[in-house]
């Protein structure tokens, strides 16, 4: 059976040049793949013709297709792409803030987005809330196929290479099961002759691998950690995410407290607020003692229901009760505005409707 050709985005640009001769040819190779977004090997101007022709032979260029996308009126975008072996995974290029402009029409601030970057195909987790889980498990993403989907959602949106933008890897799959892969995906989204995105602007979003949390600390990255919490007491906490009982929440705080963070930010916990469930002032208050010490902030969101599933979205003024709750007790608190609410926006969402389709046709 025929290996596909690996993807050159999963080299580092030291890797490249110990693969390419002469080795200053490599940063020229990174230039024309994250500064210039080519599409094919032939289009290096300045790489010399056998070299290229080596290329094409070795590698593949970009190891992604947009598969199917869908747009919401807040400017939120969904991408489906396919991978070479004909898996697929989603990617969300989100809107954070729009352009502002000065009086004379000249542009006084780009517009921010933020990338949501998935690491696996699928997810061994199996949150009880998550339509991810319901496919199971797959296989990782190769660094590469990681690093593309930021190079491709900026070039499908004409974002220029040097535009700054925000990552988070909370798309499909947990990405501390994915460590290695992603500590790559991150050092080459990291530097300075590729996309130049810092780590202080790449968030790892985890259900909670409390030993790989260590383990990527220590790893000295730069980037920051969210915490996909969910609940306050380990019963409900391993009815949502099972894996709770492998990883309960004492061991996650203890390893959070553990985690290097630069001394101006804080540590970001996710909060899925599902109505009947995890949506009462009770649960405010020992999300308080919880948080007690630690530099953090509390990211309300609501659950997106999705057909079929058993659990519903909360109601506005209760988000606000536990906002504030949190906000009276001292603690930093956001609502998350669901953004792309008209399209398929939960996380496996849109591969589920395809999937689906195909089914049907």
């Amino acid at each position: 059976m025929n290996t596909p050709k690996p993807t050159i985005m999963d080299l580092t640009k030291e890797e490249l040049a110990q693969a390419v001769k002469p080795a200053f040819r490599a940063k020229q190779i990174y230039g024309w793949i994250y500064h210039s977004f080519v599409d094919s090997f032939d289009e290096m101007a300045n790489i010399p013709k056998s070299l290229r022709e080596e290329l094409n032979e070795r590698y593949i260029l970009n190891p992604l297709k947009i598969l199917r996308k869908e747009e919401a009126a807040d400017g939120t975008i969904k991408y489906l792409f396919e991978l070479p072996d004909g898996k697929t995974v989603e990617t969300v290029w989100l809107k954070m803030k729009e352009t502002q402009y000065n009086e004379d029409g000249s542009v006084a601030q780009e517009a921010k987005h933020t990338v949501c970057v998935s690491t696996q195909v699928g997810c061994k987790v199996g949150c009880s809330f998550c339509l991810t889980a319901k496919g199971g498990f797959t296989r990782d993403l190769t660094p590469g196929e990681i690093v593309a989907q930021v190079l491709s959602v900026k070039k499908d949106n004409d974002h220029a290479a040097n535009r700054r933008v925000n990552i988070v890897y909370m798309g499909m799959g947990e990405p501390l099961d994915n460590l290695d892969n992603l500590a790559k995906a991150i050092r080459i989204l990291k530097d300075e002759d590729g996309l130049s995105i810092s780590g202080k602007r790449q968030t790892v979003s985890t259900s909670g691998i409390s030993t790989r949390i260590d383990k990527l600390g220590q790893m000295d990255l730069g980037v920051h950690i969210a915490i996909s919490l969910h609940a306050v007491d380990d019963e409900l906490r391993t009815e949502l995410i099972p894996m709770n009982k492998a990883y309960n929440i004492a061991s996650i705080m203890d390893a959070v407290r553990r985690f290097p963070i630069d001394t101006r930010k804080r540590v970001m916990f996710e909060y899925l607020v599902i109505k009947g469930k995890n949506d009462d002032i009770a649960s405010a208050k020992k999300l308080i003692k919880l948080l007690h010490g630690i530099k953090a902030k509390v990211n309300l969101i609501y659950f997106n229901p999705y057909p079929g599933s058993d659990y519903q979205r909360p109601e506005r003024e209760d988000m606000v009760k536990f906002q504030q709750y949190l906000i009276d007790h001292g603690q930093l608190c956001t609502i998350r505005d669901s953004k792309g609410i008209d399209i398929s926006a939960a996380c496996g969402q849109l591969k589920e409707k395809t999937n689906e389709e195909k089914e049907k046709a």
